[in-house]
């Protein structure tokens, strides 16, 4: 089964790709994973800030890319998208690489 340190250990070494070819400055685990409470259905909460806006396209695509290198599927969480009631906690959990 997939880990967080294992995730972390792959974002990190796609750091190059994801700064030039997505546009992420930021990229860090939220969610189930970094709680401990993952299930073999998970998927992995990443949140990312982009250095330029991005297009839905860029972001699925992201999404897409994140998913093939982690094996698992991702759930791409833009920063500046967090429901306002949410920030806090989210941003209090994440690991960001």
């Amino acid at each position: 089964m997939t880990t967080l340190s294992r995730i972390l250990t792959i974002l990190r070494q796609h750091r190059g790709t994801l700064r030039e070819r997505f546009k992420v400055g930021e990229v860090g685990v939220f969610g189930s994973f970094v709680r401990g409470d993952t299930h073999s259905g998970s998927d992995v909460d990443i949140l990312v800030e982009f250095t330029e806006p991005v297009s839905l396209l860029r972001l699925v695509s992201l999404e897409n890319y994140l998913s093939d290198i982690l094996g698992i599927p991702a759930d791409v969480v833009p920063r500046e998208d967090i429901r306002i009631e949410l920030r806090d906690r989210i941003e209090r959990e994440a690991v960001f690489i």
